[in-house]
């Protein structure tokens, strides 16, 4: 990950969160314990290899917890730690703010179309 330019935290959470991919992964995971393939078919646009490396990077950030069963084939399965649960009630609040502000978005491309 590239360095933090300021001490300001949203930089560093930007850092983690921004992308198309890691707040949806956090979105499906919170419903519960996933695995790779279930993930991969809940988001069928992403590549396996952007998946793969979006789930590291929240791994690495502690929000995501990767738990690898023996056997073969090697069954992998990804849940959300206690710190990524605390993003739940956030990732709800910003799907809420977007259904409470459509008609404001719609209006205003209504009149930019004008």
């Amino acid at each position: 990950m590239k360095d933090v330019v300021s001490r300001c935290p949203i930089e560093e959470v930007m850092r983690v969160l921004s992308g198309r991919w890691p707040t949806l992964l956090l979105y499906y995971l919170k419903d519960g314990t996933k695995r790779f393939s279930d993930l991969k078919r809940d988001n069928p646009t992403v590549s396996a290899r952007m998946l793969s490396l979006e789930l590291r990077k929240l791994e690495d950030a502690g929000i995501v917890r990767r738990t690898a069963h023996g056997g073969y084939p090697l069954r992998v399965e990804y849940d959300l730690t206690a710190s990524g649960l605390t993003l739940v009630p956030l990732i709800d609040a910003l799907g809420g703010w977007w259904d409470q502000t459509a008609a404001d978005r719609s209006g205003v491309r209504i009149r930019d179309a004008a």
